[in-house]
Order: structure tokens, then sequence, then C-alpha cells
């Protein structure tokens, strides 16, 4: 009995297998979670983009200490402070010169976006760098005088500043002497001689012109809509006129077409239906007045000579002037102090191939909208002649000892330029934005681009052009705002 008792518990206990389906069950182990790798490469570029943001914006407050002036070291003078210029200090080793910055304008502007500012689209100040935020962290201290030149000397090799700011002080007026000197003072703004232009009509060049004619826009709005406004005077102050269908004309005749879509007609809906934008030469979406030729600008009105050789009287309640370039009078009298069979252009500095004023004996360059050369008179050329400049002054640096031995064999010091390798310009493109969320884009290899695809790439270009990183901070959050809340209307 006892034997047959035990026999099933053997059995039982040494017999029974473990099923197949538990035993895997029992020593499987735990799948990793789905894009574990994934998330741990974003978690560690967040880490590392946050880093470096963390430490650019350190760098930016916290300068290094500089080397004096010294004395034994030839001196540059710049004059301006726009995109030639800029980019020439951008790129300039100050450890080999001496360097003074003359401007009336102590920051940079990003002009492709000055036509968003007067609508509100960015903040003007998202848009200006500092000039000390870049003098500040160059190697050797940089003399920043603000300041109109108002005088070149090329023989004495000197200019003469004066303050024309409203506070000054004891001494208003000095000059200083250069070794070299590179003229980036741009251009003015071409009136054709037409009566009534500067007196009445807004420029869109420099910071106070986005101002002006931002005032004057919300001006015209809430003039309109004041108790007893006559049907006439409410047409003629929401009639906005831009002369110049290049692309600053293009550009701000756009950014008002999408004020007028996004914001008037929300916060004027008795009178948006009577906004009106005429540009002056060609465009899609706005009333056009092909081959037109403006005669006179009065107060209220402009005379032109339409198509059909005829007189007509058009009223505005705005008028933008963007029509062109002339020099300015420091260029006009600087040509006329230098040989005339060499500088016979009246709309700037005629330059050669290494970008030396000619007639200057290589101690005057020109770049940017004062120079007179082949290429379009855009910030892309004058950024890129900047870079340019500041190469050849680290190899003319490199080469003095060769040049002195150049000169003493009896050869003319601006034959000595001869030997480094004259400017070449690349066109990388050129974009436009067109209003409705779309932009256009000519670029190289003959490539044309339109519609909201190029209106992204048009963002991301301007974006990653911006000066530093407070610029670009600063126009993604002003884009992020009127995009969310609208575009700011209030006047000051």
């Amino acid at each position: 009995m006892l034997a047959l008792s035990r026999a099933p518990v053997r059995f039982a206990t040494a017999k029974v297998p473990t099923s197949r389906f538990s035993s895997t069950v029992a020593t499987s182990t735990p799948k990793a979670p789905r894009f574990k790798w994934t998330k741990r490469v974003l978690k560690g570029s967040a880490a590392v983009g946050l880093a470096v943001f963390a430490w650019t914006v350190y760098e930016s407050r916290h300068p290094l200490p500089q080397f004096e002036w010294d004395h034994s070291k030839e001196t540059i003078a710049i004059l301006g402070t726009g995109w030639g210029s800029t980019s020439l200090l951008k790129d300039l080793d100050t450890e080999n010169y001496n360097v003074v910055l003359v401007s009336p304008r102590a920051y940079f502007l990003f002009t492709p976006l000055l036509p968003s500012s007067t609508v509100g689209t960015v903040e003007l100040r998202s848009i200006m760098q500092p000039i000390r935020f870049l003098t500040r962290f160059k190697r050797r201290e940089i003399l920043y005088v603000e300041g109109n030149c108002t005088n070149i000397d090329p023989t004495k090799k000197v200019i003469t500043v004066e303050d024309s700011s409203e506070i000054q002080g004891a001494v208003s007026k000095s000059e200083i002497k250069y070794d070299y000197l590179v003229v980036g003072v741009g251009a003015e703004n071409a009136t054709f001689g037409i009566p009534g232009v500067k007196e009445n009509a807004c420029f869109l060049k420099e910071a106070w012109d986005a101002r002006r004619i931002r005032t004057q826009l919300l001006d015209c709005l809430e003039s309109a809509t004041f108790p007893g406004q006559p049907e006439s005077e409410i047409n003629r102050l929401l009639h906005m006129v831009v002369v110049g269908g290049g692309p600053t004309g293009v550009e701000y005749a756009a950014e008002l077409h999408d004020f007028l879509n996004d914001d008037i007609q929300t916060w004027y809906p008795d009178i948006a239906g009577k906004f009106k934008i005429t540009l002056v030469e060609a465009t899609p979406h706005v009333e056009i007045l092909n081959n037109t030729m403006v005669k006179e600008v009065h107060q209220k009105d402009i005379l032109v000579l339409n198509k059909d050789k005829e007189l007509e009287t058009i009223p505005f309640g705005l008028l933008v002037w963007a029509t062109g370039n002339t020099a300015r009078p420091l260029v006009s009298d600087l040509i006329s102090k230098l040989p005339k069979d060499l500088q016979n252009q009246r709309r700037g500095l005629v330059v050669d191939d290494w970008l030396a004023v000619k007639g200057s004996k290589g101690s005057i360059y020109a770049l940017g909208d004062c120079s007179a050369t082949k290429w379009a008179p855009t910030a892309q050329v004058a950024s890129r002649q900047g870079a340019y400049l500041a190469e050849q002054f680290a190899q003319l640096y490199a080469l003095k000892r060769e040049k002195s031995k150049f000169v003493e064999e009896g050869n003319k010091p601006e034959e000595f330029l001869q030997k480094l390798q004259p400017f070449v310009y690349n066109h990388q493109g050129s974009l436009a934005y067109v209003g409705g969320d779309k932009a256009i884009a000519d670029l190289p290899f003959g490539i044309h681009l339109s519609g909201a695809m190029t209106y992204l790439f048009w963002r991301s270009a301007y974006m990653s052009n911006l000066f530093s990183l407070r610029n670009r901070v600063l126009v993604g959050f002003d884009w992020l705002k009127a995009k969310t809340f609208g575009r700011d209307i209030s006047r000051e």
C-alpha cells in the first residue's frame, strides 16, 4: 500500500512537464520601449541646443578685454554703418590695424525687413543692432565717432567729422588722419528734380523713414474716421500711393495689402472697403499705373503723365517714394577732388577691380551704393564687398615689407594691388515678398520659384542673415506675435 500510494506522487513531481507557453512567459525579458533611441537623440539635441544658446547669450553680454591703440600701426577710417562697412568690420582683423568708425547712425539696420516695420509686422528695434555690440568684440579697440564726415582731403589723408546730435559738448568738430579710407556711406533717394518730392513724400531707406511712414499711415486711418469727414476726403486719406516698382516698392505695397486684409478689416470695418493701394509701376494684387511718370508732387496729390500722354491728378493720403539712388553730397565733393578722367560717373565713386577708388593712389576704397560698379546696388553686393575688403587688408598687412620693397624699386603704390586677387561677385539669387504669405525667388541657374513654400524659404533666408542671435529671437517673436494677436495699431 505504501508503494502504491507513493508512485503517483513520484509521477506528479517527476513526469509532469512544464508547458512551453508557460516557460516562454516566465523566462522572456521586457521589450525595449519603442522609439527609445529617437527620444534620447531629441533630448540630447535639445540639451546641446539650449547649452549653445545660453553660451551665445553669455558671450554677447561679456566681451573680453581689448588691445589698446598701437600708434606704430596704420589707421583705417571707415565711413558708414551699412551693409558694406559692417561686413568689413565683422571680418577685419583689428590686431593688425587701428580702426576709426564714423557714422551718424550708431547701429546696423537690416533693411530687407524695413517695409515690414512700417505696418507693425516686425518692430523697428528688432532689426537694429547697436554698432558697439560689434566694435566691443574686436581684438583691438575701435574708435567710434557718432557724427557726419563733412570733408575728405585725399591729399593730406584727413577727414573732418562734425557732431550732428542735439546734445553737444565743448568740441563738436574734429579732424582725423588715416592711412586707408573706406567710404561706405550709401546713397540718397533720387528725386530726379521733381518739385515737391522732398517736401511731401516719404522715403524708405532709414529707420526714421519707417517711423514716419507708420505714423502717417495710422494718422490717415484715424483722420478718415473723424466725425463729419467728407466722402471725398475719406477716399483721399485712404489712398496709399507707392512710386517705384523695385523690391522696396513691391514689398511695401505687399505689406500694406496684408495690413488691409489682416487688421484694417478687423479694427476699421467702416472704412476698410475704401482703402486703396496704387503702385506707379507694376505688381499683382494692387492697382497698377504702367508707363506713368510723376511730374509734380503736392501736399495732397501728385500730377502724373499717364500712358496716354495726358496729365492726371491723383489724390493721396500717404505717398512713399522708392525710385532709385543718387550720390550723397560728401561723395560728390570727393569726386570733384579726384582726376576727372578717372571719376566720370555721377552716381558714385568709380573703383577698380580691387575696390580702390581710381585716382586715390590706393589709399581710398569705396563699397556699396556709393560706388559706381557694374553690379546692382544691393545689400548682397555690399556685404560681399565688405568681406572681400577685410581679406584684402589682411593680405596687405602680411605683404607690407614686400610692398615697401616694391615701392623702393621705383614702382607706384597702386600697382602693388595687381598682386592681389580682384573682387569677384557670385550672385546668390534674390527674394521678394508679394503679400498673402507668398514670395518670389530668382535663384542661380535660372531657377524661379513662387508661392507659399517660397514664402517659408524667404523667411528662413532672412532669419539666417540677421546680424545676431538677439535679432533672430526678436524678429521670430515679432512674427509670432503678429500672427497670433495681430499687428500693433497704436500710434506714438
